[in-house]
């Protein structure tokens, strides 16, 4: 039962660094095109920024495209 309650908390801790990687590669690919297209919206909060780069999507490049398409945007 100890070995179970211990292996939780790693697969929870694992999860999240595994989010915040793909937050970070996500940044990492739209961050050029957020401050070209969208600095107005950039202290709005994501989801205003999400859907300023959807408006700019033929505009945006092509690896925020493809970010934006692996999650379903």
């Amino acid at each position: 039962m100890t070995k179970i309650l211990f292996f939780i908390p790693l697969v929870l801790i694992a999860s999240a660094a595994s989010a915040q990687q793909q937050r970070q590669q996500g940044h990492d690919a739209c961050a050029r095109d957020v401050s070209r297209f969208c600095r107005a919206q950039m202290q709005d909060g994501d989801q205003i920024v999400l859907a300023c780069l959807k408006q700019n999507r033929a505009r945006i490049s092509k690896a925020c495209q493809a970010m934006l398409a692996s999650h379903g945007q």
